[in-house]
């Protein structure tokens, strides 16, 4: 067949055509995320700055578009590392005019206002809301239970009030159940338990109270669970240990929690992080947490734990508190003086009798924290201090360490440190005057102390200071 050249051109052009006109966005799409911009009334950093009327919205920024260049979800974050990331207003209600989201992922944007925004209602394909870190205020709507399609649902990180809602037990579907940082109050409801896909449960941070219900026997498939800052009392249900086999991460801290540790908690072999902090824990911690050996952070201080405490098999602890409770470990446990990988050890008022010169710890690279205060601690963290490269606190006050602060180097990273109630002398070198916060009281310190912020209270109690906060030196 003879085509003549002119088809040629025509072609092209109609392809191109055709390419412009199945490519435009949605007028329903475009009208709908015009909207939600123009409710913003700050966006500092331009993050909304492609969203032009006229142009292809798939290509906006935070914009998915899957089937038939139709917008299917948007996803808008703030980064805390850059401050002006984030945007002030609110949801307007027209986003609804997008009907095909199936995600909505507003997170870390921090000043977004308003009430629970309602046009969710209005998204029947919506599967995943991640509406996290703003401030959206008033209560959970009552019937959230409508949402029966949803698989996620998540609102950490916003001023939410009263109740959680009975008809939230109706999401069957969900996997992830996300309602901590909040102000919600009174008890959880029961019907939770109907959530039988859940993998993740946080309720952390809110006001909770009452018991924690024992209904965990319905979730064979949760490995995060979150409940801790509130104010549950009583002790752990016992339906909990049902959990063992996959539970990762278990955080109970900062409650009301009574009675002995459950000796079942041994059992969580594949627990990573386990908080059981600031509660009011009584006897010896299970000689069945020796079972733990995949565990990194435990955290079981403020509470009023008694010796013995049992001998961990961990590989590497990564994080480590037992501060603030009744033991007497004489020494740093070895488990922990092995631990390649250790990044925060906090020991304070745990009875610990050595000379920190003695200590021959496997890596101290990586330490960011260290707390021993309140100890009966020896010697000099000088060869320590000066080993550590990422080094952010350290907190040694009561003790009876003794030394020359004058040889210490404070690493560019340390921000918090405290020495006092020591035996230490010396001068103070210039370089405590980069730190967030300083404590040097009461120890045998001399000299004039270097231009600094620190209030009279980091230097009283020494031998011999002078200078600014304190008296003036004499000539």
């Amino acid at each position: 067949m003879n085509l003549s050249p002119l088809f040629f051109p025509t072609l092209a052009l109609y392809c191109l055509c055709f390419k412009l006109t199945s490519a435009a966005c949605h007028v329903d799409d475009e009208a709908g995320l015009l909207a939600f911009k123009s409710g913003i009334t700050h966006d500092p950093s331009g993050m909304l700055s492609s969203w032009k009327s006229g142009t292809e919205c798939c290509t906006w920024a935070g914009v998915t578009c899957l089937v038939d260049n139709r917008v299917t979800a948007i996803s808008l974050s703030g980064q805390s590392e850059k401050p002006n990331s984030f945007l002030s207003g609110t949801i307007s209600p027209s986003l609804v005019k997008v009907q095909n989201l199936d995600g909505i992922y507003f997170q870390n944007l921090r000043n977004i206002t308003g009430k629970f925004p309602d046009l969710i209602f209005g998204l029947p394909k919506l599967k995943f809301i991640y509406v996290e870190n703003n401030k959206l205020s008033g209560q959970i709507p009552s019937n959230i239970g409508k949402l029966t399609q949803l698989e996620a649902l998540s609102l950490v990180g916003n001023q939410f009030s009263g109740s959680i809602p009975t008809s939230i037990s109706e999401l069957t579907g969900l996997t992830q159940l996300k309602l901590g940082k909040n102000f919600l109050t009174d008890t959880i409801p029961v019907g939770i338990s109907k959530l039988k896909s859940l993998t993740f449960l946080s309720l952390q941070y809110n006001q909770l109270s009452g018991s924690i219900p024992d209904f965990f026997s319905s979730f064979t498939n949760l490995r995060i669970l979150e409940l801790s800052h509130n104010k549950f009392s009583g002790k752990i249900p016992t339906s909990i240990s049902l959990l063992a086999p996959k539970l990762a991460y278990l955080e109970l801290g900062h409650n009301a929690l009574s009675g002995q540790i459950p000796d079942f908690l041994g059992s969580f072999t594949a627990l990573d992080t386990l908080d059981l902090s600031g509660n009011k824990f009584t006897g010896t911690v299970p000689k069945s947490f020796g079972n733990l050996t995949k565990i990194f952070s435990l955290d079981l201080s403020y509470n009023s734990l008694v010796d013995p405490f049992p001998t961990m098999n961990v590989k590497g602890i990564e994080s480590l508190d037992l501060s603030y409770n009744q033991f007497h470990l004489k020494q740093i446990p070895n488990w922990v003086t092995s631990s390649p990988i250790i990044f925060s050890l906090k020991l304070a008022k745990c009875g610990i009798k050595m000379n920190l010169n003695d200590w021959k710890p496997k890596e101290t690279y990586f330490y960011d924290y260290i707390d021993l205060s309140e100890n009966e601690i020896s010697g000099s963290p000088i060869w320590l201090l000066n080993q550590t490269s990422d080094l952010v606190g350290f907190w040694a006050s009561g003790n009876k360490l003794k030394f020359d602060l004058g040889n210490l180097r404070i690493v560019n990273t340390l921000k918090h440190l405290d020495l006092s109630r020591n035996l230490i002398y010396g001068k103070i070198p210039n370089t405590v005057s980069g730190l967030e916060s300083l404590n040097l009281s009461y120890n045998h310190l001399c000299g004039k102390i270097p231009a600094t912020k620190f209030p009279a209270s980091a230097f009283v109690g020494n031998d011999c200071l002078c200078g600014s906060p304190l008296a003036p030196c004499k000539a």
